[in-house]
């Protein structure tokens, strides 16, 4: 279909299915090597935050997101010019505030500057670290499990617009993000890019400079652009208690 918008028309009652070819589907239900997904457009009954965290079209300018995120940019202010570096706890505290610790014990360790969009979609584990300049376009759900490393410059881009330019239609058209998970003891190399819809499983590396577009397997090394897996890793062994440890 072919739709000429405006912020307002994004209240349409009725949805609107459009193809692109650069990422998973949503649902998870793709056929084999397709990057297909297809996105909605909700009913006038959402706020355009419902729509964004369902993964459909919404307007990212409308008051109460512009609101959230100028927020989040306040704390990122502080969080990279406000507080001294040795300050630890106040550092792991403004984290606390910002993002989802699922472990206060064991906050994340985020080397400034950072950046995000909303922070409160981000959920983090245990014995995180992350380098400078990483960012995270949290405009969906990003889960982020134990004893992750990111590399400089790593991005991860929930956030996505539609191809068809007049739909895009620059800042006065809708957008979409699909949420991103990063399983257990995943280590992401400097400026690699992780895509929309992704998910990373446990104990995999991202290679420096990949731009990865679809889910990587668990214990598995991907590089490239697109990241394609270049090397099979071998599983950690299971412990005492049956548990398995880490690589």
């Amino acid at each position: 279909h072919r739709v000429s918008l405006h912020p307002c028309e994004c209240m349409l009652s009725s949805f609107i299915r459009i193809h692109s070819e650069i990422n998973p589907c949503p649902a998870g239900k793709k056929a084999p090597g397709s990057l297909n997904f297809t996105y909605t457009m909700a009913s006038e009954s959402l706020s355009e935050k419902e729509k964004m965290l369902r993964g459909e079209l919404y307007w990212s300018f409308e008051p109460q997101l512009l609101a959230e995120r100028t927020k989040c940019r306040a704390l990122l202010h502080k969080y990279n010019n406000g507080i001294d570096y040795a300050d630890h706890e106040g550092r792991a505290n403004l984290l606390k505030e910002m993002m989802h610790v699922r472990d206060p014990e064991h906050p994340p360790f985020i080397e400034p500057p950072f950046r995000c969009d909303y922070g409160y979609n981000i959920s983090i584990g245990s014995d995180v670290y992350m380098n400078f300049n990483c960012c995270i376009l949290d405009c969906n759900k990003v889960t982020i499990g134990d004893r992750v490393l990111f590399a400089p410059n790593v991005q991860v881009y929930a956030a996505t617009h539609p191809v068809e330019a007049d739909v895009r239609n620059g800042t006065k058209g809708p957008e979409f993000a699909l949420p991103i998970t990063i399983g257990d003891d995943v280590w992401v190399g400097g400026s690699a890019i992780i895509l929309p819809g992704v998910t990373i499983g446990n104990g995999a590396v991202v290679g420096a400079g990949a731009v990865v577009t679809k889910d990587v397997p668990p214990h598995t090394v991907v590089a490239g652009n697109p990241a394609r897996v270049i090397r099979h890793l071998q599983p950690p062994a299971a412990t005492s208690s049956g548990q398995q440890g880490r690589p």
